[in-house]
């Protein structure tokens, strides 16, 4: 057929329909399109569904045993709701003791390792809060089968894993576990499947850079986990044993913290960390629309916690987030920490501050030496440290006295400036030397670089009523005296460049009479960072926000 036979005629033949328009072929071209999106949507849609009922079946598949084995029912998913065992059966990995020996116990938690022996034995290490036991599958008669054999070693690791069996006291010591004792199993689910591959091994993330080290000097490479690689999977991160002991560790801080204060007449109470404004002064402020008013998030609870004060509550404290919107990438530094405040009023003088301070952190790295010893261990073998050398009572210096140590040891500072990072880690390799400590206090501050509701020195106003303390060289406490007076308030607020109508209900509070008083500040996670000789405060929190991280 010729190609004019084939082009449409202008005119219809009789009894023929008319030629459509030019509209109506873009109409019916426009709906053979919408059909085939149709319909590539739809297969879409098909393949996706295919997707998800593969997923499913592989799951339930993977969960499921073979069926012609008559022993089944000992293992498999078949927990995923509720646990067939006693509750009283249940025994913690930890106290699997050779006292146990011949009981029988269920117990709970990863597949940290998994190794199968031929086709009749199985081992499995289970790892419950840093503690691991290992456990024995045999194939035994009316027990154990090849089939749960085959299902235990094709398990991934760090799977959730249900085990009930029989405590045995082997002749040799266990090398891979930290329990003495094995689990002869006669029952194991699993609850809950961890993918076949994670995106970091748990053994690697443990490992110290000594190890590595040492490993590259005789000539064998091991896998290291950078810091970005840990924090963007850090739940599989926070499961080795130094992150395990490192937060175990902060919680004791923050326990003993509360319980002395409580001891001292301290109560706990809780601040707003919606501010209509700065709270610190400088403009580190994370800033945000509050119904049509601009605000901000708390730098700290100061302004709240004097205004406790001035409302009788006497002596309070508080722990609770602090957001700070620095641009501090530093060792440091973070974006969003915990702070343990405190305020009181005061009947002397503010050395009773620093009374507070001095028996505080002392009861506190009492109770972390004493108590923590085994979570202490878990952190130094990944990360190496020295024990934290105190004294009994805190040595105290002036200002001026620690500038004077960095003069005659030939480092430069501004006698009425702040201490930079080097300035600080210099004379604390200085007060160590003189006098054997690691924590000591700094007092009588400059005025110029304090925060503006600090009370300047009545015998010389270039100072203030103020003090640091320092841990390895380190800042973690700043505190101070308040000014009391409204108008010396607004002075100084004014001079510091803040805003008087975002703070005139603090400083309102000053005009009905208010006792003198003050208190101070420390974050809980440069505590634990310093106490521990971590190299970073990211290792001792939880999920940390800098500048550049907001996830997970």
């Amino acid at each position: 057929m010729s190609s004019e036979s084939q082009a449409p005629s202008s005119a219809s033949e009789p009894g023929q329909a008319p030629p459509p328009t030019t509209e109506q072929l873009q109409d019916d071209e426009s709906k053979s399109v919408s059909k085939k999106a149709s319909k590539k949507e739809a297969a879409k849609q098909e393949k996706l569904r295919r997707r998800q009922e593969a997923a499913i079946a592989a799951a339930a598949s993977s969960l499921s045993v073979e069926e012609e084995d008559p022993l089944s029912s000992n293992y498999g998913g078949k927990t995923l709701t509720e646990s067939p065992f006693d509750l009283n059966d249940w025994v913690k990995v930890k106290s699997l003791t050779p006292e146990l020996e011949g009981q029988a116990v269920v117990v709970n938690g990863r597949a940290q390792t998994i190794r199968a022996v031929g086709k009749n034995m199985a081992f499995v290490v289970l790892r419950e809060s840093g503690f691991t036991v290992q456990c024995v599958v045999t194939v035994q008669p009316d027990a154990v089968s090849r089939q749960m054999v085959k299902y235990v070693a094709n398990l991934s690791r760090e799977s959730m894993v249900d085990i009930q069996g029989f405590v045995t006291v082997p002749s040799v010591p266990i090398k891979g576990a930290t329990q003495q004792v094995e689990v002869q199993v006669k029952k194991l689910y699993c609850v809950g499947r961890a993918m076949p591959t994670l995106p970091i091994n748990i053994e690697d993330a443990a490992r110290s850079d000594v190890e590595i080290e040492k490993a590259v000097q005789e000539g064998e490479q091991l896998v290291r986990v950078n810091q970005d690689t840990r924090l963007n999977n850090r739940v599989l991160d926070l499961r080795t044993p130094a992150n395990q002991g490192i937060f175990r560790i902060q919680y004791q801080v923050e326990r003993i913290f509360r319980q002395f204060l409580e001891s001292e007449g301290f109560f706990g109470i809780h601040t707003p960390k919606l501010m209509p404004g700065s709270s610190e002064g400088g403009a580190a402020v994370f800033r945000l629309d509050y119904k049509g008013q601009p605000a901000c998030l708390a730098q700290s609870p100061q302004l709240h916690k004097q205004m406790a004060i001035c409302a009788d509550f006497g002596r309070v404290f508080e722990i609770g987030p602090v957001f700070r919107a620095e641009d501090s990438f530093t060792h440091r530094h973070l974006c969003e920490f915990i702070g343990l405040d405190v305020e009181m009023a005061i009947k002397k003088n503010y050395f009773e501050v620093m009374d507070i301070v001095d028996r505080l952190f002392v009861t506190v790295f009492d109770s972390l030496n004493r108590d923590c010893e085994k979570e202490l261990e878990a952190v130094g073998r990944q990360y190496p440290f020295e024990p934290l050398k105190y004294l009994r009572n805190t040595l105290r210096l002036t200002f001026e006295e620690g500038i004077q140590m960095l003069k005659d040891a030939g480092h430069e500072v501004d006698p009425l400036g702040d201490l930079n990072t080097e300035s600080e880690r210099k004379l604390g390799q200085l007060v160590l030397e003189k006098y054997g400590t690691e924590f000591y206090i700094l007092y009588r501050y400059p005025l110029a670089v304090r925060p503006f509701y600090t009370m300047p020195c009545q015998d010389n106003p270039l100072y203030s009523y103020s003090f640091d303390v320092f841990i390895r060289g380190e800042e973690i406490i700043s505190g101070a005296q308040r000014v009391h007076v409204p108008e010396l308030l607004t002075e100084r607020a004014l001079a510091c460049g803040i805003d008087i109508a975002t703070i005139s209900t603090y400083i309102d509070s000053f005009r009905y009479g208010a006792p003198k008083h003050g208190g101070f500040g420390v974050g809980l996670e440069r505590v634990v960072m310093l106490f521990c000789g971590l190299n970073n405060i990211r290792k001792a929190s939880l999920f940390p926000r800098d500048p550049q991280r907001l996830a997970p």
